[in-house]
């Protein structure tokens, strides 16, 4: 299983995936993306990015989803598919590294 990273953000959730977007290198293809509003201000939304690693020759995908549902929006970021072995699953750090872009761009409006 990958290693899914998480924190809150003090931004509403579409405010979150729009800076996602802006912010994502470009050598990152947006793949999917889904915004529901659920009514009373709650919110979830998806965005789904797949990414060519150079280095050690693999896809990496990642799954963002962001949601207020419980009072404050947050963000979890799941790396997927970095690695070619059907056995041994070694990513050489491109899930991590991917998964960083993003907690840099919401650097500024993580909550502790």
């Amino acid at each position: 299983m990958s290693e899914a990273y998480h924190f809150d953000v003090r931004l509403q959730p579409n405010e979150t995936l729009a800076l996602i977007k802006e912010g994502m290198p470009q050598e990152s293809e947006l793949l999917y993306e889904e915004l529901n509003d659920l009514g009373g201000g709650m919110m979830i939304g998806t965005l789904v990015y797949e990414r060519y690693y150079f280095r050690s020759g693999n896809q990496a995908a990642l799954v963002i989803i962001v949601d207020n549902l419980k009072g404050r929006s947050n963000v979890r970021i799941i790396p997927a598919g970095g690695s070619r072995g059907m056995i041994i699953k070694i990513d050489w750090g491109a899930g991590k590294s991917f998964a960083s872009a993003v907690e840099q761009i919401l650097s500024d409006f993580i909550v502790d």
